[in-house]
């Protein structure tokens, strides 16, 4: 099965099950789903940072500080994100992503509702040829500095931005 075809839930406004339809679908309709923001730390705090290929559905290229993606039909968030941040990563043993928050993302031609987790990565990681063109552990200073220069994923930023938010409340 190709990633256009996993069938995904369709959420609505309150993120309740409406219906299901494949990824492909979802994506070119603007059907909201669901996707979990995993950010990884390696055992020195880092931040995992990875440039997407240039074959994703969405946002190809663009840079991510989070590893994750999209939550398959009849999976739960926590299900979702240590399937996602163990493959993304390219790791198997990752403990269970401790979950902070949840947020409604929206722009003009995407809406899901996002599950943010936070995990600690102490394993060498090898991240999946097909999601991840290249990948690199940077602090927060560096992060900061590459977040004027470089071009990121849109929801990513969101994510970071009310994470951010959520540690300083």
């Amino acid at each position: 099965m190709t990633p256009s075809e996993e069938i995904l839930d369709i959420v609505d406004e309150r993120d309740e099950v409406i219906g299901q339809a494949p990824r492909g679908e979802a994506t070119a309709r603007g059907l909201r789903h669901r996707c979990v923001f995993i950010e990884a730390r390696d055992a020195e705090g880092r931040l995992f940072v990875h440039r997407r290929t240039a074959t994703k559905l969405v946002f190809p290229s663009h840079y991510d500080m989070f590893v994750g993606g999209v939550v398959g039909a009849g999976e739960s968030y926590d299900e979702a994100a240590l399937r996602e941040a163990e493959e993304e990563l390219g790791v198997s043993g990752l403990p269970a992503p401790e979950p902070l928050f949840r947020f409604l993302y929206t722009d003009d031609k995407h809406s899901w509702w996002s599950a943010v987790y936070q995990v600690r990565c102490e394993l060498p990681v090898a991240p999946q040829a097909e999601e991840v063109a290249w990948h690199t552990f940077l602090d927060e200073k560096e992060l900061e500095e590459r977040l004027g220069e470089w071009p990121w994923v849109p929801d990513g930023v969101e994510a970071y931005r009310r994470l951010r938010a959520y540690r300083s409340a």
